[in-house]
């Protein structure tokens, strides 16, 4: 990150300022390993039930394959997760890398579901919500995903033909 990029920090290790990062600036990270960025990346909690759900659920209805997937425990994910000044070790949010820009939380969600086709565009209705409502709503269910849906000893993803052959890191 360039020293003259301004972060904003909220709650727990949230940031709300992935905005502040110039496009593709991954790319300039040592730290981050290569990883081919010509699709959509959405990186998500491989052991979170929920969040393996919603990388299955995007999976199956990306019929123009825009997305290619990986695990924030993976080396490119925990690297994307660090760079843009996440928590690395409790993902309470997936990433959407697109067109070089960062999106979490509610934005994330609403970029991905967005391109599904069918009645999913309407989802975008949510970002009409305040800023910090999104992210509220977001939060209480990121911070108790593991309680209310469960988590896997491993990320069972590999085994699933749709996302296996896309997934990286």
């Amino acid at each position: 990150m360039a020293a003259d990029q301004i972060i904003v920090v909220t709650g727990a290790g949230h940031s709300a300022g992935l905005e502040a990062y110039a496009p593709y600036s991954y790319r300039d990270d040592p730290a981050v390993p290569g990883f081919p960025d010509d699709l959509q990346l959405i990186v998500f909690d491989g052991v979170c039930v929920l969040c393996n759900g919603f990388a299955r659920f995007v999976a199956k209805r990306d019929a123009d394959k825009r997305f290619r997937f990986a695990e924030a425990q993976s080396a490119v994910g925990g690297a994307l997760f660090r760079h843009y000044g996440l928590d690395d070790v409790n993902y309470e949010t997936n990433l959407l890398i697109q067109d070089g820009r960062a999106y979490g939380r509610m934005e994330a969600f609403v970029q991905i579901v967005s391109q599904l086709g069918g009645a999913w565009p309407c989802v975008r209705a949510v970002l009409l919500l305040p800023r910090p409502l999104r992210n509220w709503l977001y939060e209480r269910i990121a911070r108790n995903r593991y309680a209310l849906f469960g988590r896997y000893e491993t990320c069972p993803v590999h085994r699933d033909a749709a996302i296996a052959q896309r997934l990286i890191g």
